[in-house]
């Protein structure tokens, strides 16, 4: 779609949202069961488009995409209109008589950006919360995922009219395109470098914009966790979708003491879970492109691999690979993997484990193994990092009740449930002030003895 084409779309939309099309509670309700139903009768042919982009089965496909969007149409079916009512809220009394309150209304016109590695999850979930939210969306899916971006396409077309809800494919070039237009409201989800430029774009509009980025989410493993079940989690956390996972563990932090059980129990895991030969597992997927392949295999250090470590150009899979003895100044911790690579590295003090992660970039999400509540309390109250789990991997995402986000190197805002209603609206404070009482005391001139206690009165 030509930059003029892009615009002509946006002020359709523009002109649909004046109109006020988008704001009664109803219709944003009969929309979001619009989607439901259609995507409930295109399962079959999303689990297909997800086997061709990323090799995943139909299982971890309705477990990790299609299931979670349904939960999410379904949430905001039920809260809808309840989240879109006023909140009554106290009044001052130097206000009285009056009654105060917050409405959350639309941002307008919204523009949501979405990746390849969960290509319909995180394509769809933002848009069933702008659409709760009452506002009209353009969506912009990954190019390196083509097979579910042309699902999405139809699925939008089918359900939605252009002016109220489209879709643009395409490359870089739709991307800058869509990114010089001004928008109410931007969603972005992908790596940080492009989260950057996404931010460079909208402060030229002074558009606000959540960005939800990734970065390198470590998993600390104390000598006090169960370490059979730590790394049968671990290892379904990290390989799940072929690494290809914003909050998966990315590297281990791992008592020294406990190291050597550990990586048994991994390797066992991996095994139990993937079998001998992975490889020719039809239920594991591969890397998205060649360009990500030849990264990841270049992040593999052949010397420090302890298991694993195997690959096939031919399909562009990596079979699970756990690399021990590494340092921070290997290649492999220079970057976030985003890939079935799983580094080790060994730790003797827990509280200078804590101290150096304060000193590292905010991550997505941070795993803590242990069962010592010491531990758990020194990281929940010391650490900075978007969200996680304790004693577990991942499971933190697939829920409406609580916001899923970054923080700083990470992202910014949430969303999910009431949080994705609330990103794509504004809350407008208002006071509706009555008029058969009016008090003297904020009227000048100020040299009323009896006004003057009055306001201290009041303010105090």
């Amino acid at each position: 779609m030509t930059k003029e084409e892009i615009q002509s779309l946006l002020e359709k939309q523009r002109a649909y949202y004046r109109s006020g099309a988008t704001i009664p509670v109803k219709f944003r309700i009969e929309q979001l069961k619009k989607l439901y139903a259609k995507v409930k009768s295109l399962e079959t042919e999303i689990c297909e488009a997800l086997k061709s982009d990323l090799g995943k089965s139909a299982y971890e496909s309705f477990m990790c995409e299609i299931g979670m969007v349904l939960t999410e149409i379904t949430y905001m079916i039920k809260h809808t209109r309840s989240l879109a009512k006023r909140k009554r809220v106290s009044t001052p009394l130097a206000q009285f008589p009056s009654r105060s309150y917050k409405q959350p209304v639309p941002y307008g016109n919204t523009l949501i950006m979405s990746p390849w590695n969960y290509p319909f999850l995180l394509t769809v979930d933002p848009l069933v919360a702008s659409i709760a939210a009452g506002n009209t969306a353009i969506v912009k899916p990954s190019a390196y995922s083509p097979a579910t971006s042309k699902l999405v396409e139809r699925i939008i077309k089918e359900c939605f009219s252009p002016e109220y809800v489209a879709v643009v494919t395409g490359g870089r070039a739709e991307n800058r395109a869509l990114l010089d237009q001004k928008f109410d409201f931007v969603f972005f989800t992908g790596s940080q470098a492009v989260g950057r430029e996404v931010l460079r774009h909208t402060a030229e509009h002074l558009t606000p914009v959540v960005l939800e980025l990734g970065g390198k989410s470590p998993c600390i493993v104390d000598k006090s966790a169960n370490i059979k079940l730590a790394a049968r989690r671990i290892v379904f956390g990290k390989y799940l979708n072929c690494g290809q996972t914003c909050i998966a563990p990315d590297y281990i932090l791992c008592e020294r003491s406990v190291k050597d059980e550990f990586l048994k129990a991994v390797i066992s895991e991996i095994e139990k879970q993937y079998g001998e030969n992975p490889l020719a597992n039809g239920n594991y997927g591969k890397i998205i492109n060649e360009k990500h392949f030849a990264r990841l295999c270049g992040l593999i250090d052949e010397k420090k691999v302890v298991f694993g470590g195997s690959a096939d150009a031919s399909t562009c899979r990596i079979s699970p690979t756990v690399m021990d003895n590494v340092t921070y100044d290997d290649a492999v911790m220079g970057e976030e993997i985003f890939g079935p690579i799983m580094p080790i590295l060994t730790f003797d003090d827990f509280d200078e484990v804590v101290d150096d992660l304060k000193t590292r970039d905010k991550p997505l999400a941070l795993y803590l193994f242990t069962g010592d509540k010491g531990h758990i309390e020194r990281v929940n109250s010391s650490l900075s990092f978007g969200g996680g789990c304790i004693n577990d991997v991942i499971i933190h995402i697939a829920t409406s009740n609580m916001g899923f986000g970054g923080v700083g190197e990470s992202g910014m805002g949430s969303y999910h449930g009431k949080d994705g209603f609330d990103a794509f609206s504004h809350y407008k404070s208002m006071v509706d002030k009555k008029t058969w009482l009016d008090l003297p005391m904020r009227y000048q001139p100020y040299k009323s003895k009896l006004n003057e206690k009055l306001l201290h009165m009041f303010l105090k």
